[in-house]
């Protein structure tokens, strides 16, 4: 009864016309001890995944999540045979990551994803959505990914709600620097801080820029967008793209931000010196 499936940004990219990365699967009707038998390498802690002996590439058996705890690690997976494709679908975060390939090549979304493409909006899934805090990060990289594209308004209400409710408090930094690394090597990563603007993150994250000045009595954000948006069009780097985002700042204002997300130090460096001369 084993069956597999291509799922999340390998079919999204390709109904897109973008190049496919990497190809991730989901296996349904298997188990763990079939997939060793078949010669799969094993490499999920928490729940079963494994690399294909041949092309390396990650199969996962189908499984359900529920939250148990706070924050993106209170979860329990649950994978089973028994497990549906349409239920492993739905607790992804955005419909577009949310469409599966048969081997036939046969699309299977249930959610939309595919209307979600053609309409350019970035939607959520289900209301499970909210209970994983890091989601808000990966739809503000989407955006900076996919930058045509706009968050759905029930989808940004849904962030609002997240944020005000305190569920982004459970973020840590080091997994905050990590999508905001990722997202200064997007496309368009101004949309990036746009986007956690929209929805009230900015301030949860960055707060640096809400700190009034004389020079800027309405804050530093926007004259920082306008710096990234001009490095983004001369350089692909990532680090000198942050380093010109914070260069209207004083290094004061943020230096202790670096310290805390642990931003690593040759970039740390790099903002300081922008920041001073």
């Amino acid at each position: 009864n084993m069956k597999r499936f291509l799922v999340g940004g390998a079919v999204r990219d390709s109904l897109l016309g973008l190049p496919v990365k990497e190809k991730d699967w989901v296996v349904v009707g298997s188990s763990p001890e079939e997939m060793l038998a078949l010669g799969y390498f094993p490499v999920g802690k928490s729940f079963p995944v494994f690399l294909h002996p041949e092309t390396g590439e990650e199969y996962a058996l189908a499984r359900t999540e529920k939250k148990v705890g706070k924050g993106y690690q209170g979860f329990q997976f649950y994978a089973d045979p028994t497990v549906t494709l349409i239920e492993d679908l739905k607790r992804r975060d955005l419909t577009i990551n949310a469409i599966a390939q048969g081997s036939d090549g046969t699309y299977i979304d249930p959610y939309g994803g595919q209307k979600d493409l053609q309409q350019r909006y970035l939607r959520h899934v289900s209301s499970a959505f909210s209970e994983d805090p890091v989601r808000i990060l990966r739809i503000a990289r989407f955006a900076a990914k996919l930058p045509n594209f706009q968050i759905h308004p029930k989808t940004l209400e849904l962030l609002r709600y997240m944020v005000d409710s305190g569920e982004i408090e459970n973020l840590v930094p080091e997994r905050v620097w990590k999508e905001c690394e990722k997202a200064l090597a997007e496309k368009e990563p101004a949309a990036f801080f746009k986007a956690l603007e929209s929805c009230h993150a900015m301030e949860k994250l960055f707060p640096f820029f809400f700190i009034h000045s004389e020079s800027f009595p309405e804050g530093w954000l926007c004259q920082s967008l306008s710096a990234l948006q001009k490095a983004t069009n001369y350089s692909v780097d990532p680090c000198i793209r942050f380093a010109a985002f914070l260069a209207p700042l004083p290094f004061s204002v943020f230096q202790k931000w670096l310290q805390d997300y642990r931003v690593p130090k040759t970039w740390s460096r790099l903002c300081m010196l922008v920041s001073i001369y």
